[in-house]
């Protein structure tokens, strides 16, 4: 090799050595200023208290939804009962129940982390059990007085009972019938709603 280009290769290494040892020297510095940095909130606080609150969950898209005056702040993601589809109509069938109901109860004891009670059995679901004869005459109007009280309905007739949302994580169908939320979500949605609050369940 002439002697001319010999030089302008070793030149050129020496000129990559120092151009990877310069990067090597700052990486460090680069990455502690990444962790440094604060990250941006995933999402901004809810104003509250909220404007008639109301919750819708879509079955079928794993999804609960919070309104406010008819208008959408939150979707949540959800777990359902270990057998998503159809409607609730015993106890034990693990069925996560469709309807019309309301919260009445707010439990910050709950061995899911947060849980808000739902008014199941409601009308339709004391009507279908009463034709079938699940439920007599009598449970059959202790649950229609709880409604109508916007009180707490008969929780263990054979329709069941216990239907909550709560947490413990929403990445699976794990429930015997509950929605199941992440911490996070549950936290935000207890602050959020009061008892009374109606909740829509859709297939």
């Amino acid at each position: 090799m002439p002697p001319q280009a010999a030089t302008m290769v070793r030149t050129l290494k020496i000129a990559l050595v120092s151009v990877a040892l310069t990067l090597m020297a700052a990486a460090p510095s680069n990455l502690a200023s990444r962790q440094a940095r604060p990250q941006p909130s995933r999402r901004s606080a809810l104003t509250l208290p909220l404007t008639k609150p109301h919750i819708v969950v879509k079955k079928g898209l794993r999804e609960l939804r919070l309104y406010s005056n008819d208008k959408l702040l939150r979707t949540y993601r959800v777990g359902l009962g270990l057998s998503p589809f159809g409607d609730k109509v015993r106890a034990g069938d693990r069925r996560t129940p469709e309807g019309d109901f309301y919260i009445f109860v707010k439990n910050d004891k709950s061995a899911f982390y947060l849980s808000l009670g739902l008014s199941y059995p409601n009308v339709p679901h004391a009507e279908r059990g009463l034709r079938d004869g699940l439920i007599n005459r009598s449970q059959y109007e202790a649950i229609i007085r709880a409604l109508k009280g916007q009180k707490t309905p008969p929780q263990n007739t054979r329709l069941g009972g216990d239907i909550y949302i709560h947490g413990n994580g929403s990445q699976s169908d794990w429930t015997w019938g509950c929605v199941a939320l992440e911490n996070e979500d549950i936290r935000e949605l207890f602050a959020a709603v009061k008892v009374g609050t109606p909740v829509t369940i859709q297939p």
